[in-house]
């Protein structure tokens, strides 16, 4: 019997996890993909919002503005890669600009720091790619970017170490209401709980149909990206935004903590989850992204994806005890701010557990420190110094992103060991580069075959059915 169990393992369910485990409870984390941030959180634009767009007085805007607090000190206790680059919105009419005082207005409302409105001018002097026909610009100092797969892996991550038991490939199937609490079925067995929290994303009304009346439905909502090549990375120094409509923040373009550029998304309603690309979509993001800054080389996109968000169509998040189901929480319809306010998400949903009844002793011995070798950001000396104490930190695998055997032999031995190859790239960068995996993708299947213990025929490239390699088997058939 689990003192809290988890359903889901993106951001907010990984934040959950995170938070849950400074206490002393027993926790466990359902997953039923193969790897952590699998949904929204790794396909979105990974910006920490500085919350001015929030309306005053709800979750959001005051979960976005603690989450963006809370984010900084993390990913530097996690080692997680952020960079504090601010953002400005541009507005390319008087009705524009009039949008832009609105949100300004609210942005103070919500308690964001150092907001104000430039002209087109002063905004230039900050970016001077952006486009001239920008009249005014707010601009939010406080707004960062980081990598969300990693924080997602490094918060979970640190669940684990901290005693959560993570369940990957683990679908839920069933819930029911029993005198202790819940009984939840999955592919993988039965497991007891006094507390459910729901964090599944753009499954989340399914989930919360197993254990309590309909309340809520979540209508997924898709967006493609441009990701580009480094050397467009310098194009901006900041998150670019246009500004809103109804259909959300727009398309942005902005700097990845990896040195690249990404431009995106566009919003488009959808009956299911559909993480495809479409020519016409992109094409779209593509002009509209150059309405902004104008120069940028969309013939150096080194990929382009496409992230499914969970709408719920009440303006604001989701997160409460469902109603006649006690002990059940929502946390759901987590879109955008949602990767910015998870952990203040968290820590909401740890005060609706203890409230619910969840005795919380806090750990003397909790960890919350975490390193990972980055070998391209070594100086001479010290990779010279970590080759001599491990060989395997100097054979690259990934020259794009200068990425060593040896890192990828720590991501394979960590509390949560990549089971794909994309789940090697998300850890160490390998295969994120210029090539996309080229040149080291046989060398990190080889790798994973031999730390997994498998043929190479059964490594995937990310998740079920996408096996990389064709085999024969001793019977003379063939698998792929």
């Amino acid at each position: 019997m689990y003192d809290v169990l988890i359903i889901g393992c993106g951001i907010t369910g990984a934040a959950a996890a995170f938070a849950l485990s400074r206490y002393r409870l027993s926790i466990a984390v359902l997953e039923r993909e193969n790897d952590v941030s699998m949904g929204a959180t790794k396909a979105n634009s990974a910006i920490l919002h500085a919350g001015y767009d929030p309306e005053p007085g709800t979750l959001m805007a005051r979960l976005n503005l603690r989450g963006v607090e809370l984010a900084r000190p993390l990913c530097r206790d996690l080692d997680v890669p952020y960079r504090a680059c601010g953002s400005l919105v541009a507005a390319f009419s008087p009705e524009e600009r009039a949008v832009l005082e609105a949100l300004c207005e609210r942005g103070k409302s919500n308690g964001v720091p150092g907001l104000e409105l430039l002209t087109g001018a002063e905004a230039r002097t900050l970016e001077p790619e952006l486009s001239e026909a920008v009249i005014a610009a707010l601009h939010a100092p406080s707004a960062a970017v980081c990598s969300p797969w990693e924080y997602c892996l490094a918060l979970a991550e640190t669940a684990v170490r901290n005693g959560a038991d993570l369940r990957l490939e683990t679908a839920v199937t069933g819930l029911q209401r029993t005198e202790a609490g819940w009984r939840v079925q999955t592919s993988r067995g039965t497991f007891e709980a006094r507390f459910v929290v729901n964090a599944a994303g753009v499954s989340a009304d399914a989930v919360h149909d197993m254990a309590a009346p309909h309340a809520f439905d979540i209508l997924p909502v898709r967006g493609q990206y441009f990701l580009l090549d480094k050397s467009e990375g310098v194009r901006v120094s900041r998150v670019i935004f246009q500004t809103p409509t109804a259909q959300g923040k727009g398309v942005l373009v902005a700097p990845t903590v990896h040195g690249n550029l990404l431009a995106g998304p566009d919003a488009e309603p959808l009956s299911r989850c559909d993480t495809s690309t479409t020519a016409d979509r992109l094409d779209c993001v593509r002009r509209t992204a150059q309405k902004s800054v104008p120069g940028i080389r969309f013939q150096d996109t080194i990929r382009t994806f496409a992230g499914v968000r969970a709408q719920s169509g009440r303006g604001d998040f989701i997160l409460q005890e469902a109603e006649g189901a006690p002990g059940f929480f929502d946390l759901a319809g987590i879109c955008s701010p949602g990767l910015s306010a998870a952990p203040a998400i968290a820590e909401y949903a740890v005060e609706l557990l203890e409230r619910a009844g969840l005795v919380l002793e806090e750990k003397q011995d909790f960890l919350c420190r975490r390193r990972r070798v980055r070998f391209r950001e070594l100086s001479p000396e010290d990779r010279a110094a970590l080759v001599e104490r491990d060989p395997a930190y100097g054979r690259i695998v990934c020259r794009c992103e200068t990425v060593t055997e040896g890192e990828i032999l720590e991501a394979l031995r960590a509390p949560i060991p990549p089971r794909s190859v994309d789940g090697v790239k998300r850890r160490v960068n390998a295969g994120m580069g210029r090539c996309q995996g080229g040149f080291c993708g046989p060398r990190v299947v080889e790798l994973l075959a031999r730390e997994l213990g498998v043929s190479p025929g059964e490594v995937v490239q990310e998740g079920a059915g996408s096996r990389l390699l064709v085999c024969e088997t001793k019977g003379g058939g063939r698998h792929v």
